[in-house]
């Protein structure tokens, strides 16, 4: 393959600008406001592709946000790579955090990026990440240099749990039909230490309810005599995790996989430094499960954590209520073994059963998915490893993520097929959070390692 990077150097201004007009659109899935802005992103996502190179571009409708498919058959008798990617977004709250507004895209330079960071809501989730591909796309179909057939599936609904995306998967799984999926959804350890995710933890997500009196009441008059539905959510929060923070719902652990102290020692030569981890987050000491590292709390063991809490008067000065209600969001990441339907039904009966006289409890699953695991024995990790190898002059180091990727499971489940997850970004760009952000290093490292993962795969297929 002819060195990707001089055609890269090359456009290099205008890839950067293409991408920031993509994160100028606040295609926010879990927003309806934002709706016609999503369904705007798509378009611009398959004209995109057609740009690149792909012969067939179709805007798929769902019963939600439609699904970008693209395709580009060179020859039916060489290998198939699926890549998978999503166009939404997270919401940009809390924007007064923001130092630049979320969809107003500004390039800053930084000490980690020197050559400058894309500061917006999608930068690195996924919209830059995704764009990648594109763009890696374009290169080889423009240098002659596409070894093998590519399909794309880009969603607009990973953010709310992909809803449709299995409706979509299960209605056309002959178009889908690949011999690997590829995604850029993840992260690697630094700029200087590649690495490969072959692990992502399921995800159970739900809303809880708690009712108390038939209407807000002064609490004057009524303080102490009645139960103060948040009071007990705080309470009942509470006691989900006891004083080592192991997760109280009866049964949550019965299938947690337990790795080998040699995986554990494995896993540890990763690069890691605590004082690092705290001052990048500004805190004093780091929280969690007794008997677990740092590094394994937030990847191989599961959580149960508040995404969000609220009930009674937040508004400015003070109204003296007890409220009727108090709601909560609650997310649990979950490893592999745990089934994500089973966990939900066991947080529904714990979380039930200790409701107190006085009050009504309501738990509403929202979203969820299975872990997954990625074994790096397979010809298609062997050649990732290779193009990072490549690119990197280093052998990328296989770990595993804290996070959820709910539809990998579902991918193996329907199409048969093994992911290779190759992410380029970095746990300090901030998704999910205000300041969202990815290097334009990171950007452009990924457009050239890319092509590299399809000419091994092809060679070694």
């Amino acid at each position: 393959m002819q060195n990707p990077k001089d055609y890269i150097d090359q456009h290099k201004d205008r890839f950067i600008n293409e991408l920031i007009e993509l994160l100028k659109i606040p295609s926010v899935s879990a927003d309806s406001a934002f709706a016609k802005a999503t369904h705007q992103t798509a378009s611009v996502v398959a004209e995109s592709l057609r740009k690149a190179g792909c012969d067939c571009v179709e805007i798929c409708e769902t019963p939600g946000y439609p699904i970008v498919y693209a395709d580009k058959i060179i020859d039916p008798e060489l290998p198939t790579v699926l890549v998978y990617g999503h166009y939404d977004v997270q919401p940009p709250d809390p924007v007064e955090l923001w130092d630049s507004p979320p969809f107003e895209p500004v390039v800053k330079k930084t000490e980690l990026h020197p050559d400058g960071a894309i500061y917006a809501r999608g930068a690195c989730d996924d919209k830059g990440q995704m764009y990648m591909h594109v763009k890696a796309m374009e290169y080889m179909t423009a240098n002659d240099q596409l070894p093998c057939n590519v399909k794309f599936m880009i969603e607009g609904e990973e953010e709310v749990g992909s809803e449709n995306l299995a409706w979509y998967v299960e209605r056309n799984q002959e178009k889908l039909a690949n011999d690997v999926i590829l995604i850029s959804d993840t992260g690697m350890i630094a700029n200087d230490i590649p690495s490969i995710t072959t692990g992502l933890r399921g995800l159970s997500y739900v809303e809880v309810e708690v009712t108390g009196p038939n209407r807000d009441l002064h609490s004057g008059l009524y303080g102490g005599a009645v139960a103060n539905p948040i009071n007990v959510l705080a309470k009942m929060i509470a006691s989900l995790h006891d004083e080592n923070n192991h997760i109280t719902v009866k049964g949550f652990y019965d299938k947690v996989e337990e790795l080998s102290t040699a995986e554990r020692e494995k896993m540890a030569e990763a690069p890691f430094s605590l004082e690092n981890y705290k001052k990048a987050l500004d805190i004093d000491a780091v929280y969690g499960e007794k008997g677990y590292t740092t590094n394994e709390r937030n990847s191989i063991r599961p959580t149960l954590d508040v995404n969000g809490i609220w009930g009674g008067y937040t508004g400015e000065g003070a109204k003296t209520v007890i409220a009727s209600k108090a709601y909560a969001k609650i997310s649990m990441r979950l490893v592999p073994n745990q089934d994500w339907k089973e966990i939900t039904e066991l947080f529904k009966t714990h979380f039930e059963s200790i409701a107190p006289a006085g009050v009504k409890v309501k738990v509403s699953p929202h979203h969820g998915g299975q872990g997954y695991v990625t074994p790096i024995d397979n010809i298609a990790y062997q050649a990732a490893e290779k193009a990072y190898e490549k690119t990197f002059g280093k052998s990328p180091i296989p770990q595993r993520s804290g996070g959820s990727i709910p539809i990998v499971a579902l991918f193996e489940k329907e199409l048969k097929s093994k992911t290779i997850l190759m992410g380029f970004g970095l746990d300090s760009d901030a998704i999910h959070s205000p300041n969202e952000h990815f290097g334009i290093w990171n950007y452009l490292k990924g457009i050239e390692t890319i092509p590299y993962f399809y000419e091994y795969f092809t060679e070694m297929s």
